[in-house]
């Protein structure tokens, strides 16, 4: 079972809408049988709203599942209350996003393409620090505590279970100067860093690499129970979407590949990054 509670309250979701598909039920029935209205049904399935678990054992009654399905969900109910530990950080991480870091919680594959930045994976405080000053949104305490959680977040990369993870990166991250030439020389070194680890690859996309999906930065996350469908996610200044359909998740993978497939060889990157890293010291 999922680990976060963000991951067990995805899962209970999942669940909830196959029982009530399985049994050829609309959200209004459902909602009609067990005097609710069928928004509530349908907040259950899509996530959206608090799940209590004698909401879970009245629509299980009502589905006719076993005991045994029935406490699961309910046991999934009760934990997906939990708080995870980045929000304890409160304002300085948005509610769109601290979706986001739930799931990734439980990640077993990873697969992003950054376009701007350097992965946040990768980051080394200072750099992640003058990324948010750049919002012109933040406190200096919010900007602290954001940065705080950047760093533990870096730490599923070292984890013995750590997730399977492939970074593809524009050139032009590497080249955009954040900061000063010091603060790069840093960061490059900790992207050196982080590619020896046996769970990381990273890929350098060529401004020569040619014609190449232009989809913006991405990422596409993967899960170790079958029942949990892959996720893409997209951010932006003050929200995210997470895509899930088949088809979009098709349709993302294939970008990736293909972006995969223009980039530099993860050797020939690795010579790309000391060769600016060399022209970062002078």
């Amino acid at each position: 079972m999922a680990g976060s509670p963000t991951a067990r309250r995805r899962r209970l979701s999942i669940e909830l809408k196959k029982l009530r598909e399985t049994n050829d039920f609309t959200c209004a029935q459902v909602g009609d049988a067990l005097d609710w209205s069928g928004s509530k049904v349908n907040r259950m399935e899509t996530g959206t709203g608090r799940v209590q678990p004698s909401d879970v054992d009245a629509l299980c009654r009502f589905y006719g599942t076993d005991d045994e399905l029935r406490e699961f969900l309910k046991s999934l109910a009760r934990q997906a209350k939990t708080k995870g530990w980045w929000q304890a950080h409160g304002s300085g991480i948005p509610s769109w996003f601290s979706i986001y870091i739930g799931l990734e919680q439980d990640m077993s594959t990873f697969r992003q393409y950054q376009c701007e930045f350097l992965p946040g994976l990768m980051q080394t405080p200072a750099y992640a620090t003058e990324l948010h000053r750049a919002t012109n949104q933040m406190s200096a305490l919010d900007i602290q505590r954001a940065v705080q959680v950047r760093m533990e977040r870096q730490t599923m990369l070292t984890r013995a279970d750590a997730p399977d993870a492939w970074f593809v990166v524009h050139e032009s991250t590497l080249r955009n100067v954040i900061g000063d030439h010091g603060l790069m020389r840093e960061q490059l070194e900790r992207v050196l860093e982080s590619i020896e680890l046996a769970s990381v690859t990273l890929q350098v996309l060529r401004f020569d690499a040619g014609p190449y999906p232009a989809t913006g930065s991405f990422t596409l996350m993967g899960f170790p129970d079958a029942e949990d469908p892959d996720i893409v996610y997209r951010d932006g200044i003050t929200d995210a979407i997470y895509l899930e359909g088949n088809d979009d998740v098709r349709e993302y993978t294939r970008a990736f590949d293909k972006l995969r497939a223009a980039a530099a060889s993860p050797h020939h990157s690795a010579q790309l990054i000391k060769t600016l890293l060399k022209e970062y010291a002078r």
